[in-house]
């Protein structure tokens, strides 16, 4: 039984990930470092979406502790200003709030993220989902909340000490910021947050 019930959900994730990507024309925007970045249209936003995708020297366990370590976030997501826990529920399933730094004269965005961890059992991947989740903190003066965001990583281990990662990301950041200036720079963050990401790795 708890093979059949692995077997259908392996299944279900992977079609929900060919499912998600199969919405969007993804097009190489950046190939650098061995990060490779790609932008679409996105149906449901002017916000182009992203996807990464990369291979650095790591394991399941070294980048769960990096993703989990939330007050350090600033380390190596890019223009992170400031972040800290609200609340874990499990390891592996937590709350917490992230403020980003955007140049003057607009407003710095901050966000209430949870974020979701699934690693298999048979340690064959590892799924990881932040989704934006604005009930637990209020909206704060002078900051722009981002009310939706949706971010995906799929994670394999092609190696015992290599991870693989494909990583998506769209969201809306609200207030006055123009879609065509957040295009024109939207491989930008990730491509430095992924480029510090490797090295946090290395350090583990």
């Amino acid at each position: 039984m708890k093979l059949i019930a692995k077997i259908s959900w392996v299944i279900l994730l992977t079609s929900a990930i060919l499912t998600s990507f199969g919405q969007y024309k993804w097009k190489l925007s950046k190939d650098k470092d061995g990060i490779k970045i790609y932008v679409s249209e996105n149906p449901r936003s002017k916000f182009k979406s992203i996807k990464v995708e990369c291979t650095f020297p790591g394991t399941f366990d070294k980048l769960i502790a990096v993703l989990t370590d939330v007050s350090h976030l600033k380390d190596w997501v890019y223009n992170t200003k400031t972040s800290y826990l609200i609340k874990k529920i499990t390891p592996y399933d937590l709350y917490y709030y992230t403020e980003t730094s955007i140049p003057w004269p607009m407003s710095n965005r901050d966000a209430v993220v949870h974020l979701k961890i699934i690693k298999d059992t048979s340690q064959s991947f590892v799924k990881v989902s932040s989704t934006s989740e604005n009930r637990l903190v209020p909206e704060k003066e002078g900051k722009v909340r981002i009310v939706y965001s949706l971010v995906n990583w799929y994670v394999t281990m092609p190696t015992t000490k290599t991870i693989s990662i494909i990583y998506t990301f769209e969201a809306d950041p609200g207030g006055s910021l123009p879609a065509w200036l957040a295009n024109s720079f939207a491989d930008k963050a990730p491509y430095e947050s992924f480029k510090k990401l490797s090295e946090m790795l290395k350090k583990r």
